[in-house]
């Protein structure tokens, strides 16, 4: 049996539900189209997820993040991925200080960019592997270690981190390990023609549209903890774990595409994104309970980077995406 949300809960929802309409027009205002990105960028900051967005250069994917951040009401942070970024570049390091009446020295630590609610990292396969790996503990734990003492992160905290899918000479791809810490890839594609006029318009006038801040820190984190509270029928989570193990390989449900083309599947972090997925999806909405529909509409943001195709798929031009069926 599950249980429905309490009295205050339900007033949390028509709050989420309101915020998210504020969202979607003060991002409006400098982000042309892009509806369903936006849609699925605010569904993985409620689920308190990170994410990966996936363009060619041009298409506002750093202003769209630097703008959520804005409306959000967040610190932000943006680190440019470059193949000589050092790991300390963007955890912090201890500096040597001298106190000036004593003369004494001692070690300070500095903090580095991520110690912000949102921070954006660029580029992120342009750094090397030991770089990246910085993230690690703080996109999965939300704290940074560094001489032997931890220091928690600010919360709510975020990564999000941009790709660009051409250009791949002198890049790091993303190993499956840090890649199955974000719970979802989006992808961004070019805008209409229609709305390309309109960037166009809007970007080359005097003016830029200003963004109003509609949530706080302090508010998204209540609306976060709410998501989580929303009830997941077992229905829902038996479905969304049999569509999770549906991409592997050896799993009886898999289609003869993935047995064929597949040599890794989604694991279980991935079951427990596509339910936490729905929740904020249903939430959204200003639904008390998620649906199946709502795990099919975060179905492919949350499996497309957890399918590890083999080069048998790469001969045939199979993509990703065209692997994962809804049984």
């Amino acid at each position: 049996m599950t249980t429905p949300p309490v009295e205050n809960d339900l007033a949390l929802l028509d709050r989420l539900a309101e915020a998210r309409r504020e969202l979607a027009t003060q991002i409006g205002k400098r982000i042309v189209g892009q509806t369903q990105v936006v849609d699925d960028l605010v569904t993985a900051l409620l689920a308190g997820g990170h994410v990966v967005l996936v363009g060619v250069p041009g298409l506002a994917k750093t202003l769209l993040v630097q703008t959520v951040a804005q409306a959000l009401d967040l610190t932000f942070s943006r680190v440019q991925f470059t193949p000589d970024l050092m790991p300390s570049d963007i955890t912090g390091t201890e500096l040597m200080e001298e106190e000036p009446g004593t003369g004494k020295r001692a070690f300070r630590f500095a903090e580095g960019p991520v110690f912000a609610n949102m921070v954006l990292a660029d580029e992120i396969n342009r750094a090397p592997p030991k770089t990246q790996a910085a993230l690690l503990q703080a996109m999965q734990e939300r704290t940074v270690t560094v001489a032997g003492r931890t220091y928690e992160l600010p919360k709510p905290f975020f990564v999000l981190a941009t790709q660009n899918p051409i250009e791949q000479e002198g890049t790091y791809p993303l190993p499956e390990a840090q890649l199955d810490r974000f719970m979802f890839e989006l992808t961004v594609g070019y805008p209409s023609r229609e709305e390309e006029e309109q960037i166009v318009m809007s970007t080359t006038g005097a003016s830029q549209g200003d963004v109003r801040p509609v949530v706080g820190g302090e508010e998204l984190l209540r609306l976060q903890r709410l998501v989580r509270r929303l009830p997941a029928p077992p229905s829902l989570v038996q479905y969304a774990v049999k569509l999770a193990r549906s991409t592997r390989p050896d799993d009886p449900n898999a289609s003869a595409k993935v047995k064929k083309y597949v040599s890794w599947g989604a694991g279980p972090r991935a079951s427990q994104y596509l339910v936490l997925g729905a929740k904020a999806r249903a939430a959204m909405d200003g639904r008390a309970m998620p649906d199946l529909d709502d795990v099919r509409s975060v179905a492919k943001a949350v499996l497309r980077h957890r399918l590890v195709v083999n080069f048998q798929a790469e001969a045939d031009g199979i993509p990703t995406e065209s692997l994962i069926e809804f049984p």
